[in-house]
């Protein structure tokens, strides 16, 4: 479940209030929806700023969050990727690491921010893990990142997640196809094996066409990049930026997957509405198209349908063969 920021911050502020606050949240959500702020204002609230007492008329006083940058002391570190690299590295991690275990003068709690974590390299990652797992009395972890599903599984499960709501642009890149096919099953044989595989057949269609798109991307960039620095950089160098655009690439695509995703799971939601009687909020544009499929599915069905596609969904996360998978799942949520 997604949330608007506002709301994200009370059950932040909440649990704080109430002595429940975990110690490591992941912030995600696309471009444009907040994380930042939200960051912003959830160290503030922790280091005990954020307000206290009442003003002259009895109302609360408010202390609004300054920018999250400007945050930064002895017990609130942010972390970013590195300007040239754009990546987080394994001794960023250790420095972060051996910081949480000094004496810090200011508040009780240490805050560590780490932006676009879904750029820490696997090393980093892995000793990131580490302290997930054994992290000072009153520290907070805050994760950032618009693409979690770059992140090893192991941190994702150490995690409260926090998933805020940002608009996605379903038709785009190969969107557009996936929702006609969906459509035009829905009208002729959904339900079936058949149906089933047409679905599967179009969503791996166009998902491996983003995958060859994206790394051919990453692959020009790449080449730019060694063609530019070759006589000026080390070997070290450029490798970290091969491995960068590898990284890179496996994080697009599998963006794209969960955007895909998205899509299948915002059509089956928009039936569940028409079924309660309210309007398609994700397209509109077909609504009598869905209602009348709706109205050919129990909610019973239509839930069971959902949960197979969250339960494909969680187990591309692991290491299972994501082609199997996605027959396999496809079959129990559109068979």
């Amino acid at each position: 479940m997604a949330f608007l920021p506002d709301k994200a911050y009370e059950h932040i502020a909440n649990a704080h209030e109430h002595g429940r606050l975990a110690h490591a949240i992941l912030i995600s959500g696309p471009s444009g929806c907040g994380k930042e702020l939200l960051t912003a204002k959830i160290a503030w609230l922790v280091q005990g700023k954020a307000g206290g007492g009442m003003d002259l008329f009895g109302d609360p006083v408010v202390h609004e969050a300054p920018p999250l940058d400007e945050q930064e002391c002895d017990a609130v570190q942010i972390i970013r990727p590195e300007k040239l690299s754009r990546i987080i590295t394994v001794d960023r991690i250790r420095d972060v690491e051996h910081r949480l275990h000094m004496a810090s003068s200011q508040g009780t709690w240490k805050i560590v921010a780490i932006m676009n974590c879904d750029r820490m390299n696997h090393q980093a990652q892995n000793a990131f893990l580490k302290t997930l797992e054994e992290p000072p009395k009153n520290t907070l972890l805050l994760l950032v990142t618009a693409q979690p599903q770059a992140l090893l599984p192991t941190i994702l499960s150490r995690c409260v997640q926090l998933p805020l709501m940002g608009k996605t642009n379903y038709r785009a890149h190969g969107g557009d196809e996936l929702i006609q096919t969906l459509n035009r099953v829905a009208s002729k044989s959904f339900g079936t094996p058949w149906g089933a595989l047409t679905i599967k057949g179009a969503f791996t269609e166009v998902l491996d066409r983003r995958k060859s798109e994206i790394e051919n991307e990453e692959d020009i960039l790449y080449s730019t990049e060694k063609k530019q620095y070759a006589q000026s950089t080390d070997g070290k160098w450029l490798k970290e930026r091969e491995d960068f655009h590898k990284a890179a690439a496996r994080s697009a695509y599998l963006a794209e997957r969960a955007r895909f995703f998205d899509i299948l799971m915002s059509w089956m939601a928009d039936a569940l509405r028409c079924q309660a009687g309210a309007p398609c909020e994700d397209f509109p544009e077909v609504s009598a198209l869905i209602a009348s499929f709706s109205k050919t599915e129990s909610t019973f069905s239509l839930l069971k349908r959902v949960e197979a596609l969250e339960n494909l969904r969680s187990s591309l996360e692991t290491n299972a063969s994501e082609q199997l998978a996605i027959e396999s799942g496809f079959l129990k949520a559109f068979g």
